[in-house]
């Protein structure tokens, strides 16, 4: 009996023998965002407008969800966006390449939340490599003339990664969703022979980081399996995000640990899942640079992120899949068997859902992510 049919059993089991009382003192929900009080212990020198701009910012994508920035406060209003290094991954983005990218991603939505209350943002750009600490200084300058966002697209935005419908992409929606970045988008069709090879691509790297320790060490530093973690550290990997539900979330959180991430079973799960997932797509889209300086990862990121916030309103998911870019087996194929010459930032695969749950990836507090 493997160990997951193990845990059933016994999770089952248990239930029934007890009459429920060890049910009633277990972890029973997903500890999810709406669950968060994002307001503790406000700091009395954050404004509350810079306080919404920060934390609507801090709602972007990355890695494991590692959320790997902090602000520097200078003066209201005047700020340094920096790299945390203790949110880096070295195992699966050695060069931090990805770690600037997300910070990229943070920028757009802090754009977007300044504009929505009346200022416009003055960027100076202050890292030269991945690895610096201070990435760039803002200034906040109140403006009559800002573009207004809608906001609910930054708080509604989720990563999904089960379920795609395999309808093809409609005319409206690529031109819609492709025609702005159009230069650094490549989008490959469901049935093309560039989407075959992605998928096929997509699971051997999978293969490939599954079985390798550092990197699946590295996972299960930032799964929290259990609410209680959830709760305490506002980041990571949960049962919600894995969209792990039901009995199937219960039994990962009062049963599953870091050791679990190391297991045999655990690891060819993740594959049978990335099969099954690579299925299901209209079509994998491409998102490139002309080169991998600071700069331009900033701004691939940025681009990133406005197409992660179109998405909802038409119904298509997105769901980043890096481990090709990650693997350097596959990664140093990848822009000769697809044709392409600039830089590959971002391999997404795209596709319909029929239901678009809220959003339930955590979020550390401003307060806990800001130093004056």
């Amino acid at each position: 009996m493997n160990r997951r049919k193990f845990l059933v059993t016994v999770a089952s089991g248990s239930v029934l023998m007890i009459g429920g009382t060890g049910y009633l003192l277990s972890d029973k929900d997903n500890f999810v965002r709406s669950n968060e009080e994002n307001q503790l212990n406000k700091k009395s020198f954050i404004k509350s407008d810079e306080r919404e701009i920060l934390y609507l910012a801090s709602l972007a994508p990355s890695g494991h969800n590692t959320q790997p920035w902090f602000v520097k406060y200078l003066n209201p209003y005047h700020w340094i966006i920096c790299n945390d290094k203790n949110k880096w991954l070295p195992a699966v983005d050695p060069s931090q390449r990805e770690t600037i990218l997300s910070i990229g991603t943070f920028l757009q939505n802090l754009e977007y939340a300044a504009n929505n209350l009346g200022f416009i943002c003055e960027i100076i750009q202050l890292a030269v490599k991945n690895q610096d600490e201070d990435i760039v200084e803002i200034k906040l300058i109140r403006s009559k003339n800002t573009m207004k966002f809608d906001i609910n697209k930054i708080l509604n935005r989720r990563t999904l990664r089960s379920n795609f419908l395999n309808d093809l992409l409609k005319e409206e929606h690529q031109n819609y969703l492709f025609s702005e970045d159009q230069k650094n988008f490549t989008f490959f069709p469901r049935e093309t022979k560039n989407w075959k090879y992605l998928n096929e691509k997509t699971i051997e790297a999978n293969k490939i980081q599954s079985y390798r320790d550092p990197a699946e060490k590295e996972l299960s530093e930032w799964i929290r399996f259990s609410s209680k973690d959830s709760e305490k550290f506002r980041d990571g990997l949960t049962p919600a995000t894995m969209e792990i539900e039901g009995i199937s979330g219960w039994i990962v959180r009062n049963f599953y640990d870091k050791e679990s991430v190391m297991k045999d079973n655990f690891r060819e799960k993740n594959i049978e899942n990335v099969i099954k997932q690579v299925s299901q797509s209209a079509g994998w889209l491409l998102i490139t640079s002309k080169d991998s300086s600071v700069t331009s990862l900033l701004e691939t990121g940025k681009t990133m992120q406005r197409l992660f916030l179109k998405v909802r309103e038409s119904g298509i998911a997105i769901h980043p899949m890096t481990q090709i870019l990650e693997e350097s087996s596959t990664n140093k194929t990848v822009n000769q068997a697809l044709g392409i010459t600039d830089d590959i930032q971002f391999i997404l695969r795209l596709g319909y859902v029929e239901n678009y749950p809220k959003p339930v990836s955590l979020r550390r507090p401003v307060d806990w992510f800001i130093k004056n």
